[in-house]
Order: structure tokens, then C-alpha cells, then sequence
């Protein structure tokens, strides 16, 4: 078992741009299964990826993600493809529609069991409050173009 800190970080507008997809989400009903089925194809978001590789240095790298478990396997292949640390890759259950700053903070308290989290990188600011409120330290993802239609997806529909 490992001593190292942990370092959290999200996917979605933190290390990858969902920016291509997210016209599947102006529609309605919203198109979640073309959104997920697109994110194989999100570039990845630099400033996210330099945080999340000089974190190795210190910390033991996780992923939490508001993604659905049934994406594991397109977001582990991205996770590589791109260069990220190896790292557990922790995500939501397919029927779970709550905010993410309940689903996340839900997960992160099971993650954080009997560790030192050394940071919370997500670009949601109510997950980001929520972590904070908790006593997580917390780096806000402000390199991504803030978009309403996923911050949307993250607080109201629950899927992200």
C-alpha cells in the first residue's frame, strides 16, 4: 500500500475538451449516447495534462469522473492514448443521475479514505465547492472554455 498522496482529477473540461461534442446536448432530448460515444475523439486539454504528469512527482494520480462506468473502456484507451499517469480511473454507476457535486464528493470521500489528497483538479465549480467545503484542497480547471450546455450536463442532468 501506498503512502503517497493523491492527486484527483477530473476528465471532462479538465483534461479533455468535450468542446466537439457537446452540440449532442442542445437538442432535445439531449443525444447522451452520441455525446460519450464521441469523447474517444476529445483532444486533450494541455494545461490539465502538464498538472496532471508534474503530479506524479509527489502523488499518486486518480481520475474521477462523472462519465458512466459504461465508458471505462474508451476512457482508459484516451487516458493512454494521450500520454496520462496510470492511475485508477473512478466514475459514475449508469442509473446515477445526481449532481455531480454529490456523486463526486460521494466517491471522492471512499477514494480519500485514510489518504492525503493533495489536490482536486475539476473545472465544475460547484464540485470544486463542494470538495473545498469538505476540506479538499481544490485547483480550479480554468483552461477550458466555460460552456453552459456542460455545466448543464454536470449540475442539472447528472451524466457528466
Amino acid at each position: 500500500m501506498t503512502t503517497r498522496p493523491l492527486a484527483v482529477f477530473d476528465l471532462d473540461g479538465t483534461l479533455a475538451d468535450t468542446t466537439h461534442r457537446q452540440h449532442h446536448l442542445q437538442r432535445a432530448p439531449r443525444d447522451w449516447k452520441s455525446f460519450f460515444a464521441a469523447a474517444p475523439e476529445d483532444p486533450p486539454l494541455p494545461e490539465g495534462v502538464a498538472l496532471a504528469l508534474r503530479s506524479t512527482e509527489e502523488c499518486e494520480v486518480v481520475y474521477l469522473t462523472g462519465r458512466p462506468e459504461r465508458c471505462r473502456r474508451d476512457t482508459l484507451a484516451w487516458l493512454a492514448r494521450h500520454g496520462l499517469p496510470e492511475g485508477r480511473l473512478w466514475m459514475r454507476r449508469d442509473s446515477d443521475r445526481r449532481p455531480a457535486r454529490h456523486t463526486k464528493l460521494e466517491i471522492l470521500r471512499r477514494i480519500a479514505r485514510g489518504r492525503e489528497v493533495r489536490h482536486v483538479v475539476d473545472d465544475d465549480e460547484l464540485v470544486c465547492d463542494a470538495c473545498e467545503k469538505a476540506g479538499y484542497p481544490v485547483v480550479r480547471a480554468r483552461w477550458a472554455t466555460p460552456s453552459d450546455t456542460l455545466r448543464d450536463a454536470q449540475q442539472r442532468a447528472g451524466r457528466t
